[in-house]
């Protein structure tokens, strides 16, 4: 399986309501500091809602980028229930989700 279907799959394991980072993503899936790439696969998901790399956010917290924009990435997460304020999740450590 190459490393763009692992971290797919890995991602789905994030539940809705809960975000990952692409580091942890990328270290769940044995890709060490592979972060950066972690987002460029983000940015070709070919399913995107399904696979739910609107999900995936930086490590402090920041909302990071999205394929259709900040705003839609902003706008799925606040649906799922989690609170944004300044592109930043708030109660950061309650909305992570650690493999």
């Amino acid at each position: 399986m190459n490393i763009d279907k692992k971290i797919y799959k890995k991602l789905l394991q994030v539940p809705e309501g809960k975000v990952t980072t692409y580091g942890e993503l990328a270290k769940a899936v044995g890709f060490t500091n592979g972060q950066r790439a972690v987002g460029k696969i983000m940015n070709k998901n070919p399913y995107p809602v399904i696979i739910p790399c609107h999900r995936v956010v930086k490590a402090d917290g920041q909302v990071g980028g999205y394929a259709y924009g900040k705003k839609v990435k902003i706008n799925m997460l606040e649906k799922e229930g989690i609170k944004i304020k300044n592109d930043k999740i708030v109660d950061w450590e309650k909305n992570i989700h650690r493999f």
